[in-house]
């Protein structure tokens, strides 16, 4: 639901939705009462996640070329979905490198007010990745970075389902996390306190759910962390929605 430290363990962002009901109609933005943690953890490091983590797209060549390559696929008139797009960094990197239209989804109403604020080009929403505040089919694709991390392991399977809602058939989904089967708690996050839970995650697990989701997968790519980021191995999945 948040993108921690851009990526998990060291950041974060969280998971969106609309603010007005919208189209999806009332309460869609309300999210999972057992995310109410995250959602005040993110809050409460909001400005100072921006500071430190907004800018780190620039070192990180390997997730530039495949949003390129999502933004690609998208087509001229697609619409492009950040899901847990925390401050709105990456949704604003996309809109600014051709993406037709960006939604950012977030859960905490904090990030999201950082986003609109900053990047007038994205459209932005509060919400859950459990109830997405979008109608059915609205995205062409979608991009979940560091988005699954903070949600308990019974929570996938519905998570990605209701990805698979909001998109297209045939839309593509990119997701990466970190790798492994550990939970690491966070107490205290950059001299705040908080309260916070990052799951490490099997990429033949995530694989697994997104197949019994109704997704293919297209590519599967890891990596090694960069010199500026946690220590830990990083897997990056896409996956495309079946027709």
């Amino acid at each position: 639901m948040s993108r921690a430290g851009g990526d998990g363990t060291d950041g974060g962002g969280t998971d969106g939705g609309g603010t007005d009901g919208g189209p999806w109609g009332p309460g869609a933005h309300e999210g999972h009462a057992g995310h109410e943690r995250v959602r005040r953890s993110y809050d409460t490091v909001a400005e100072e996640y921006l500071r430190r983590i907004g800018d780190e797209l620039d070192a990180k060549p390997l997730d530039r070329a495949l949003l390129s390559a999502l933004v690609e696929e998208s087509g001229e008139d697609g619409v492009v979905a950040d899901l847990g797009c925390g401050p709105g960094h990456v949704a604003g990197w996309l809109a600014g490198h051709g993406a037709a239209g960006v939604v950012g989804v977030d859960l905490s109403p904090a990030m999201v007010e950082l986003g609109r604020a900053r990047y007038p080009a994205v459209e932005f929403r509060e919400g859950d990745l459990l109830r997405l505040p979008a109608r059915d089919g609205e995205f062409t694709s979608a991009v979940a970075l560091y988005s699954l991390i903070h949600l308990a392991p019974d929570e996938l399977a519905p998570a990605l389902a209701e990805i698979g809602r909001v998109l297209r058939p045939g839309g593509a989904l990119l997701l990466s996390f970190h790798i492994g089967a550990e939970v690491r708690h966070l107490g205290e996050w950059w001299g705040h306190a908080v309260d916070v839970e990052f799951h490490f995650l099997r990429p033949a697990a995530v694989a697994e759910a997104l197949r019994a989701a109704g997704f293919r997968i297209e590519a599967h790519l890891e990596r090694a962390p960069y010199p500026h980021e946690a220590e830990t191995r990083r897997a990056y999945l896409l996956a495309r929605r079946s027709d």
